[in-house]
C-alpha cells in the first residue's frame, strides 16, 4: 500500500503548501537577478522572532533588514526599497494592519505579507481586503515561510528596477512621494519633462531617476549647464563644433544631442540660456525624437515668457510635464531621514561613524534652509570633517549654524509673537486706552490687564500715539 500525503500546512486563506514523503528536499536559494539579492523588510516586535526569522530568509540568499516596530519599518523602507515586507500583526503602537495600508498608501505596488501567533479566518480576510499577499501562522514552518517568499516576491510588481529608480531620493513626506508618483508616470513615456524648484532642491537627482525609470535606463545620460557664461561653448556643447579647424587632428566634436541619442538630455536651469541658442534649440526639438529631453529651472519661465526674455515657442515645447520639487521648508519630517542618509555618505574611508543628538537633530529640523537639501548637505559634510567626538551637540550644530541661521518657531512662541503683536496694535488704535483697546479685544478691563502685565506691556508707552482710522476713540472723537 502507498504512503498518504500527511496533512497540508496552511496559510489562512492564502493557499495549501503540501508536503509529501520521500518528496526530494527543495533548495533554499532562491532565483534572483545577476548581481542581486531579493530585499526583505522584516517587521516583529519579539527579537527572538526576529532573529529566528532573518536567520531563515539570510540563509535562502535573501537580504534583509529587521526592525522591531511600524515607525522604523517606514524609515527603512524610504532607504530600502524592499522587494517584500513581512510584518507581524500585533505591533506596538501602529500594528500589522495599519501598517498595511500606510505601505499600500504609499507605494501601492508594495508587497506585503503578515505573520501572527493569534491567526483567524477574519484577520486574514481584513488583511487581504487591505492588499495583503500572503497571512502565515506563528509557528511558521520553514518551507511554508520559504514558498510563500518566493511566490510573493516572483509576482510582485515592485520590481528590482523600480525599487531601485530612486534609491538616492530619500524621503517620507506625502508631498514628495506625490511628486515622485508623477515623475514615474512621465518616466514611462517619452514626452518632455520641466522639473522647477528652488536651488538645492534636487531637481538633477529626480532627471536621474526619470531615466532610470526609463525604458531609456541603458542608454546615455547628458547633462548640459545652460548657465555656462561662454555661450560659443555652451552652443558646442549643444549641437556640436560647426567649423572644425581643418588643421586639427580631432575628430568633429559631437554635441548633446548626438551623445545623448536614445537616451536622455538633462538641460539644466535652462531659463539662463540665450536667446539666440534658445532658437536653435526649439528647431532641434521640433526635428528629433531620438532624445527625451528634462530640463530644470529655478527661475519663473512664465514671467521670462512675458518679458520677453525666453521664446514663447520653447516655453511650450518643453513644458509638457512639469513638476514642482518643493522646498526643504515644506518637507520638513524629511531632515531627520535626510540626516542620517548624509551621515553615512560623509562618513570617511576607515572613519568612525558620527551621530546627531536628539537636540541636535530637532534643531536641525527646525532651522531655516534656504539653501535646500544642498545646503543641509553641506553642513552635515561641515561637522563631521569638524567634530572631534562621536556625537555632535545641539550646541557644536548652533556654532556651525552661524547667529543668523533662523529657525522656525515653535507653536507656543509663534502664539506668543501673534499675542504680543495683536495687543500693540489694539494699543496703537486707542493710543493706550485701555478700556477702549479690552472693548476692541472683545475681553473685560481685568482680563485685558492681565494679558498686558504677561506680555509685559505698559499702556503708557502708546499715550503718544495717533490713533488710527476706525478706532474706537477716533470714532468718538468724530462723534
Amino acid at each position: 500500500m502507498k504512503d498518504r500525503p500527511p496533512p497540508s500546512t496552511a496559510s489562512l486563506g492564502f493557499g495549501i503548501t503540501p508536503k509529501f514523503k520521500n518528496a526530494p528536499e527543495e533548495k533554499d536559494e532562491v532565483p534572483q537577478e545577476k548581481g542581486r539579492r531579493p530585499r526583505i523588510m522584516l517587521v516583529d516586535g519579539d527579537p527572538e522572532a526576529r532573529r529566528h526569522m532573518t536567520t531563515r530568509l539570510t540563509l535562502a540568499n535573501y537580504t534583509v533588514e529587521a526592525v522591531p516596530n511600524a515607525d522604523a519599518a517606514l524609515d527603512a523602507c524610504v532607504r530600502m526599497r524592499p522587494n517584500l515586507v513581512i510584518t507581524d500583526l500585533r505591533l506596538e503602537g501602529m500594528d500589522g494592519l495599519a501598517l498595511l495600508k500606510e505601505l499600500k498608501s504609499r507605494w501601492p505596488a508594495m508587497t506585503v505579507i503578515i505573520v501572527t501567533a493569534h491567526g483567524t479566518i477574519a484577520d486574514a480576510v481584513s488583511a487581504t481586503q487591505c492588499g495583503a499577499f500572503g497571512f502565515l501562522v506563528k509557528p511558521v514552518e520553514k518551507a511554508e515561510l520559504l514558498g510563500q517568499v518566493q511566490r510573493a516576491i516572483a509576482t510582485s510588481t515592485f520590481t528590482l528596477v523600480e525599487g531601485d529608480w530612486r534609491a538616492q531620493i530619500v524621503s517620507r513626506s506625502q508631498l514628495m512621494e506625490d511628486r515622485l508618483s508623477l515623475a514615474n508616470r512621465a518616466a514611462g513615456g517619452d514626452a518632455p519633462v520641466l522639473l522647477t524648484g528652488e536651488n538645492g532642491t534636487g531637481k538633477e537627482l529626480l532627471a536621474r531617476a526619470i531615466h532610470a525609470a526609463s525604458s531609456r535606463r541603458d542608454k546615455s545620460f547628458v547633462a548640459i549647464r545652460c548657465s555656462n557664461p561662454v555661450e560659443e561653448d555652451l552652443e558646442i556643447e549643444l549641437f556640436g563644433s560647426r567649423h572644425p579647424d581643418p588643421t586639427e587632428t580631432t575628430a568633429l566634436m559631437r554635441g548633446a544631442f548626438v551623445s545623448a541619442r536614445g537616451g536622455t538630455l538633462l538641460l539644466d536651469e535652462i531659463g539662463d540660456l540665450p536667446l539666440r541658442l534658445q532658437v536653435d534649440l526649439a528647431r532641434v526639438l521640433r526635428k528629433t525624437s531620438a532624445v527625451r529631453t528634462i530640463c530644470t529651472t529655478s527661475r519663473d519661465l512664465k514671467k521670462l515668457t512675458d518679458s520677453g526674455a525666453f521664446r514663447q515657442d520653447l516655453y511650450y515645447q518643453i513644458n509638457i510635464l512639469p513638476i514642482e520639487i518643493p522646498p526643504l521648508g515644506r518637507r520638513r519630517e524629511d531632515i531627520p531621514l535626510l540626516v542620517s542618509h548624509f551621515l553615512e555618505q560623509a562618513k570617511e574611508p576607515g572613519g568612525k561613524k558620527k551621530i546627531y543628538s536628539p537636540e541636535a537633530i530637532e534643531l536641525l529640523a527646525t532651522t531655516d534652509w534656504p539653501g535646500n537639501v544642498r545646503q543641509l548637505f553641506d553642513l552635515v559634510k561641515q561637522n563631521v570633517a569638524l567634530s572631534h567626538g562621536k556625537i555632535m551637540t545641539k550646541e557644536f550644530v548652533q556654532k556651525s549654524l552661524g547667529k543668523d541661521a533662523k529657525t522656525v518657531p515653535t507653536y507656543d512662541e509663534a502664539r506668543e509673537e501673534f499675542s504680543v503683536a495683536y495687543l500693540k496694535d489694539n494699543l496703537q488704535k486707542t493710543a493706550g486706552n485701555v478700556t477702549q483697546s479690552a472693548r476692541l479685544a472683545k475681553r473685560n478691563r481685568t482680563d485685558f490687564y492681565k494679558l498686558l502685565a504677561r506680555y509685559r506691556l505698559q499702556p503708557d508707552d502708546f499715550k503718544n500715539t495717533i490713533p488710527t482710522e476706525g478706532s474706537p476713540r477716533d470714532s468718538e472723537e468724530k462723534v
